[in-house]
């Protein structure tokens, strides 16, 4: 049940990060996705290696990354990316092709400085898809479907290159600001325009990592933060009103 009565009678609500994984969650299954989950401690291997992230790479640093004391190699995941390796894994132990077809909900850490777009912890929802002659077409095409689900069907959105190690060539997406509609505001900083995730087609080092054939096989991979949804869905200027544990946040929704 999404509502339950508290001994005071007062009625309890889903927090709106849980609403929002869910409702993603159901369009994704729509389309036919599967919904994978994974440990939140994960080895350096599956949270880096596997994922094409070069040893002398900034994320491994203290600044970035909670290691875990006494446990060698052992990490709190940045990331959600380390379950489609094992998922991967998995199924080529099992003899399994693709097509594959995964979301990852899930909470990930970062050792960071916190401020009113930044949590030391948060939520992701990582998205793979390993097939037959797939292509940047497709990758937009499901986010597109993503996004319209979530704002409305009067957004646009837009690719823009970027870097990320385990995809080639990678991109972040941006939408049009849906309070001034791209004129510019304060919540877009005036550029018209929303940074709302990453993504791009798989790297073949991270197919070859796990036995797949990156000429025979293509795929491409996104990643949503969560709390960056609800706070543009929900109008939320601090995202760390969503972990004060006021429950005049909560009771709205």
């Amino acid at each position: 049940m999404d509502k339950q009565t508290d001994e005071k009678g007062e009625m309890g609500h889903l927090h709106p990060v849980t609403t929002l994984i869910r409702e993603i969650s159901t369009i994704f299954s729509s389309l036919g996705f599967e919904v994978a989950d994974g440990s939140e401690i994960e080895d350096e291997k599956h949270n880096f290696d596997a994922l094409n992230v070069p040893k002398d790479h900034p994320a491994r640093d203290m600044q970035d990354t909670f290691w875990l004391k006494g446990r060698k190699d052992t990490v709190l995941r940045t990331h959600t990316s380390p379950v489609q390796i094992r998922y991967m894994e998995e199924k080529m132990k099992e003899q399994s092709e693709p097509p594959f077809k995964i979301i990852v909900p899930g909470k990930v850490f970062r050792y960071e400085a916190t401020d009113a777009t930044h949590e030391t912890q948060f939520h992701q929802i990582e998205g793979l898809v390993v097939g037959k002659d797939i292509t940047m077409a497709h990758l937009k095409g499901v986010l597109d479907k993503l996004l319209k689900e979530i704002f409305g069907d009067d957004i646009k959105i837009k690719f823009r290159p970027s870097y990320f190690p385990f995809v080639e060539p990678g991109v972040e997406i941006d939408m049009v600001c849906f309070r001034c509609k791209g004129d510019g505001c304060p919540s877009c900083k005036q550029s018209g325009w929303i940074e709302i995730l990453g993504a791009g087609m798989v790297h073949p080092n991270v197919l070859n990592g796990v036995g797949i054939d990156p000429d025979k096989w293509q795929g491409y991979a996104f990643g949503v933060g969560v709390e960056r949804i609800a706070m543009l869905k929900y109008g939320i200027d601090d995202v760390r009103q969503l972990y004060s544990g006021d429950l005049r946040l909560v009771n709205q929704f």
